[in-house]
């Protein structure tokens, strides 16, 4: 199915790895041109050279800290620059510290909402002008614990429902102005934060790191870990105009892990 999006432009967060770097790899396999916004500068220029490379896009690195409101102000205008005008922007960065509810500290949760919760609605407001002009979209990565509180995750949970509640009202505005805002709640999928927590359940478990893959993938509905792409190719559906009539919607891509109505 063609998506209609080559020659279109995106900016995506968190286009340094997992799924924000899977994401900009499937957009500039339809064709977009993309700016990769992150921390880490050297992850982001070897992204773009191989995007560049392999499909002949415009892949352009814009390393930025996005708890920063000058650095997001920066970032949005230099890929406004960039690319001239913005038709995506995919809000993927962000993590936030699992733990005991009592042995978190303040700044723990400050950091967590600084970056995924924040970074997203500053960079919105910072974009929405030129995506109001281009009739463009939002996708938000959020994430199934905004709906499935866990005692483990308070953070993440409390930022993505705070995230889930910015992106229905944000759509709201988003039918006056002529922007689509979606998002997309991920469950487990393989990326490096993934290995991390398995590492960490082992060693606290005191077991294997395939037996800690185990214990997850039996909580699961699919008996399997999700792949970025799969993320990702969702994003380029929602960008496009097959989805023109989706706005306000949140979907679980989780291999039916979630009960939840």
């Amino acid at each position: 199915m063609d998506l209609g999006l080559k020659g279109k432009n995106a900016v995506v967060t968190g286009g340094s790895r997992g799924l924000g770097a899977a994401i900009a790899e499937v957009l500039a396999s339809e064709g977009m041109n993309v700016v990769l916004v992150a921390r880490d500068k050297q992850a982001l220029e070897e992204n773009a050279a191989s995007l560049r490379a392999r499909h002949g896009t415009r892949a352009v690195p814009l390393a930025a800290d996005l708890t920063s409101i000058p650095e997001i102000e920066r970032a949005a205008a230099a890929a406004v620059a960039a690319l001239g005008t913005v038709d995506l922007l995919v809000n993927s960065a962000g993590a936030t510290k699992r733990g005991d509810f009592f042995a978190l500290t303040d700044a723990d949760w400050e950091s967590g909402f600084g970056l995924k919760f924040f970074g997203a609605m500053r960079m919105s407001r910072a974009l929405w002008p030129g995506l109001k002009q281009s009739r463009g979209a939002i996708v938000n990565i959020v994430g199934v614990g905004a709906r499935m509180p866990s005692a483990d995750f308070t953070i993440g949970g409390s930022v993505n429902a705070a995230f889930l509640h910015f992106t229905k009202a944000l759509s709201t505005i988003g039918t006056r102005d002529g922007v689509r805002v979606n998002a997309i709640n991920p469950g487990v999928f393989e990326t490096g934060r993934l290995q991390q927590s398995l590492r960490s359940a082992a060693e606290q478990a005191g077991v294997p790191i395939a037996q800690a893959a185990d214990v997850l993938l039996s909580k699961m509905g699919v008996p399997r870990f999700g792949k970025p792409e799969e993320v990702a190719r969702l994003v380029a559906y929602l960008a496009s105009e097959h989805a023109a009539y989706m706005n306000g919607a949140a979907i679980e891509i989780d291999g039916g892990s979630q009960r939840n109505i």
